[in-house]
């Protein structure tokens, strides 16, 4: 598969990456229920057409995403994948979920993900959310640049931060990467972080860049209205009128090329963020083996100006 250096890091990574959200099962930000055997045989299978890194995050299942992972690991006989994580989402005994960027709340996420994972070092080490005051955001990021320091974490980046949290955080230390919603239908990081993160050199891995199912064809009206109650998009706006038609619509377009192209429309739309030049990899969701032997062998479909301009009309 086609590689792209990550920021300023020395990683090297394939333009898909397999996403571990939805194998952390029911939880709070769950995708419904989830079998682990089905997960560790998604992972495997991704692993074997060549994707070379997995993201995931402590709070994903309250820790299961990382066991799960690691689990997979442990039974991969090819070359170990980068293994991505985040912290500052944290949790409690009853599974209430909170979110903390405080030093000593991260140094005890890093040290719980490490064992989680059965690692020493962790590849790339994102605060998940900033806080809503940016005091506690950079107590967080000064806080990973010493686990850095320390050889807990190789390289360190953030997610769903802002443009001016970015250029605060940059004032601290470098980071290496971004990790935004970016899909056809959320479009909004184009504005300003993108063009930040490609002038400054910060790497920028998408998540959701099927819209979280409503690209990939498979997701009809009927389907977003009977969403299992335990799945985190039942109440999600973009899955409910008045946004679910035009979204629709936008799948359609998706269809269309894929249709032209011969290639699943979930890689089509993947392939159109991939299609920005700040964009580095897109995180893929996958629940299967047969679902990653779908889409991974396209990572490095390559839409023609002339797609990307009728998707993003």
């Amino acid at each position: 598969m086609i590689t792209k250096p990550l920021g300023n890091s020395d990683l090297s990574i394939t333009r898909f990456g397999l996403g571990a959200w939805a194998i952390g099962g029911d939880w709070k930000f769950g995708w419904s229920t989830q079998d682990d055997s089905a997960s560790i045989s998604a992972i495997h299978k991704a692993l074997e057409l060549g994707v070379n890194w997995i993201d995931t995050a402590a709070v994903y299942g309250l820790g299961h995403s990382e066991e799960i992972v690691a689990s997979a690991l442990a039974t991969w006989n090819g070359a170990r994948p980068y293994v991505f994580t985040k912290c500052g989402m944290v949790w409690n005994e009853n599974r209430d979920v909170d979110y903390s960027t405080r030093r000593e709340s991260i140094r005890q996420e890093c040290e719980a993900s490490l064992r989680r994972l059965r690692v020493e070092v962790i590849d790339l080490y994102q605060i998940h959310w900033p806080a809503d005051d940016l005091e506690e955001t950079l107590e967080g990021w000064a806080a990973l640049n010493e686990l850095k320091q320390e050889g807990k974490i190789r390289w360190a980046g953030v997610s769903n931060f802002s443009r001016d949290e970015l250029a605060s955080a940059s004032e601290i230390a470098r980071i290496t990467s971004l990790q935004p919603p970016y899909s056809l239908v959320k479009r909004a990081v184009e504005g300003q972080e993108l063009p930040f993160c490609h002038q400054h050199q910060i790497g920028v891995i998408v998540y959701s860049p099927m819209g979280s199912g409503l690209l990939t064809g498979a997701m009809i009206r009927d389907r977003a209205s009977t969403l299992p109650e335990n799945d985190w998009r039942r109440k999600n706006p973009e899955f409910q009128e008045p946004k679910l038609s035009s979204n629709l619509a936008l799948a359609d377009r998706v269809k269309k090329v894929a249709a032209d192209r011969n290639v699943p429309a979930g890689a089509v739309a993947a392939a159109w963020t991939l299609h920005n030049p700040a964009v580095t990899g897109a995180i893929i969701g996958v629940r299967s083996g047969e679902q990653a032997a779908e889409l991974f062998p396209h990572a490095d479909l390559i839409l023609t100006a002339e797609e990307a301009a009728f998707l993003a009309a």
